[in-house]
């Protein structure tokens, strides 16, 4: 853990050092994509080595890590805005007499917001960010996940296939799996990333969103581990009064498993005509349950020796419930009256 904390304050000291010989916006724009960057960015070369460390050592390294990025990201808004202010050359003429520009600030589209603070909560917890292909085969987002041949997810009405074998992903569990294949327990992960269906456009659905799914294997891994895990992060995300209740459900790859509800959060239950919850007081933001033993059998887990837990979550969805947003599309139609609201402070 020393070489990695090391690193970390290695990292913060090139990054102020490349900073002062910043001198335009192209050059900032470099520097973004070397230490942010998702794939090659130095910041999240050291996210990925948190899954290398032991399970006592994550959260520290996660927190120093979320600061660093923080600091960052500050920093490069900071540069930017002073570059912007830096006066025109004496010699270049200014015409007084043309009308001025609204300088029109940028800034990370709500639904990234969301997912990084998703993603926080979990870093946080000792989970790590995985991620993985959005084309997959059909063994991967079907059958090692325990869908039969006959199951209507299969059908062509509710998946965008590509030809017979490829498809666009229904959901992130794929990774798991592959996750799964590479990697022994202990496994302590959360899936963010697009997923695709064939649905109807309208208020609630969209052929394209976003999703996060979690999954963790180890010895002695228990359903009440589940709810512990999914009740901290519930409350961390929309307030540590919510409540949360816990339904049966049926999911093919796990067993037994749940449907996870909290408290509406716009009538409280005291509307019987709310139309977020129905009037039932409650409103369902994610699926879970204990991974089904023929899913570890299907990656050579020993299933008599260990066993998991999974969940998976709509991003918009749970977003809109958060926000007190009525629509999905308002997400995707770039209309800058929305999106501004969410802009950084």
């Amino acid at each position: 853990m020393k070489d990695l904390l090391k690193e970390i304050e290695d990292c913060r000291q090139n990054f102020s050092q490349s900073l002062e010989k910043i001198r335009d916006k192209a050059s900032l724009e470099e520097i973004r994509a070397l230490f942010l960057g998702r794939k090659r960015g130095k910041v999240t070369a050291l996210f990925d080595q948190i899954k290398n460390l032991p399970p006592e050592d994550r959260p520290l390294i996660g927190q120093k890590l979320n600061d660093l990025k923080k600091e960052i990201i500050a920093a490069l808004q900071k540069k930017e805005i002073e570059l912007s202010e830096i006066k025109e050359a004496p010699e270049e003429k200014i015409d007084l007499t043309l009308p001025g520009k609204k300088r029109y600030l940028g800034s990370p589209h709500p639904i990234m917001l969301f997912l990084e603070e998703i993603e926080r909560i979990f870093l946080e917890m000792g989970f790590v960010v995985e991620q993985g292909p959005e084309i997959e085969t059909d063994y991967y987002n079907f059958e090692a996940l325990n869908f039969p041949p006959y199951h209507p997810a299969r059908d062509s009405w509710d998946t965008l296939y590509i030809k017979d074998d490829l498809l666009l992903r229904t959901h992130t569990s794929p990774v798991q799996i592959r996750v799964m294949e590479k990697q022994r327990p202990p496994i302590r992960i959360i899936v963010p990333g697009r997923v695709f269906r064939r649905e109807a456009i309208d208020p609630t659905h969209l052929p394209m969103f976003y999703q996060v799914e979690g999954l963790v294997v180890d010895e002695g891994v228990t359903f009440a581990h589940l709810k512990g895990t999914l009740e901290y992060f519930l409350r961390a995300l929309f307030g540590e009064k919510t409540k949360v209740r816990f339904r049966p459900s049926f999911f093919p790859f796990t067993e037994p498993s749940a449907e996870v509800d909290i408290e509406c959060t716009v009538c409280r239950g005291q509307n019987p005509s709310c139309p977020v919850c129905g009037g039932s007081g409650w409103k369902e933001v994610l699926g879970a349950g204990m991974v089904d033993p023929q899913v570890l059998k299907n990656v050579n887990i020993d299933p008599e020796r260990y066993s998991g837990w999974a969940f998976g979550l709509g991003i918009e969805r749970t977003a809109m419930l958060l926000y007190g947003i009525n629509d999905m599309r308002l997400f995707y139609e770039n209309d800058l009256r929305f999106l501004t609201q969410f802009r950084r402070k």
